[in-house]
């Protein structure tokens, strides 16, 4: 059981910020990852496509890569409907909304708590549910942006143009206005955008990336049970994409790293 690998998948490359904080964290964890690429993005579909795409991928990950665990790392995905996705499989389904909220919280000094996602997440109200659960009789203001476009640059690897700061500064405006002293990055794609939202925002600002909060989170619910895999050999990597293999390598080994050396093609329409 503990040398079966963990499933993590995303519409594409936002994932892979998830994918990289599990590699550093649990080096010695076999990976299995699935960008969604020739499907994406997610954002402006309608939830019931979504949750559909993700019932797919995950019954893929357990039933052909015989998965442990499988880790929704898009926010999309997981808002799309969290609870249907885990009656589906067999195995514990991890998700980047609620960790990503636990740290917003922990951070907030003033209570002004800002969202940032895909017009998917933040239509769902998953973050606005999510909050009135975790906060207990904390006092928590609550702003959500959408920011349609945001993963269409990252995708092209424009994570820094002129174009993208400008698109920022309006799409940012809310949270601004709102004066929230904490911002988590509700999609695994925008931590690829920080420094721009940060030059945005303020640098005054904590910036809280939900993919890092996850892996955190996955180490912990491994930890002391016989699912976490144990000894001194570093763990394989399997990187998986519904569009173009040569592209995700490219793009995916500037975003990610090294790890990602070869891309298996799948046609989820086949």
């Amino acid at each position: 059981m503990e040398d079966r690998p963990i499933g993590v998948f995303d519409s594409g490359f936002g994932g892979l910020t998830v994918a990289r904080a599990v590699i550093d964290l649990l080096p010695y964890e076999n990976l299995v990852y699935i960008g969604d690429t020739g499907r994406y993005p997610y954002g402006p579909r309608p939830l019931d496509e979504v949750r559909g795409f993700a019932q797919q991928i995950a019954a893929k990950l357990v039933q052909e890569h015989g998965v442990k665990m499988v880790v929704v790392a898009c926010n999309t995905a997981a808002a799309a409907g969290l609870d249907r996705l885990r009656q589906a499989v067999d195995v514990p389904v991890m998700s980047v909304i609620e960790p990503g909220l636990r740290a917003a919280l922990r951070a907030t000094d003033n209570g002004r708590v800002g969202v940032i996602g895909t017009v998917g997440t933040i239509r769902s109200g998953a973050y606005q549910r999510s909050v009135k659960e975790l906060a207990g009789e904390s006092r928590v203001e609550l702003t959500c942006a959408a920011c349609p476009g945001f993963v269409e640059f990252v995708e092209r690897g424009e994570t820094d143009s002129d174009q993208v700061y400008v698109l920022a500064e309006r799409l940012l405006a809310p949270v601004r206005e709102a004066k929230v002293d904490t911002l988590l990055l509700g999609c695994t794609h925008y931590p690829f955008l920080a420094r721009t939202i940060s030059d945005v925002v303020g640098r005054d600002v904590v910036l809280v990336s939900s993919a890092d909060e996850t892996a955190f989170e996955l180490r912990s619910t491994l930890a002391g049970t016989d699912l976490r895999r144990s000894g001194d050999a570093p763990g394989t990597h399997t990187w998986i994409s519904s569009g173009d293999t040569d592209t995700f390598r490219r793009l995916g080994r500037r975003l990610l790293g090294p790890e990602i050396d070869r891309v298996e093609a799948w046609d989820p329409g086949a």
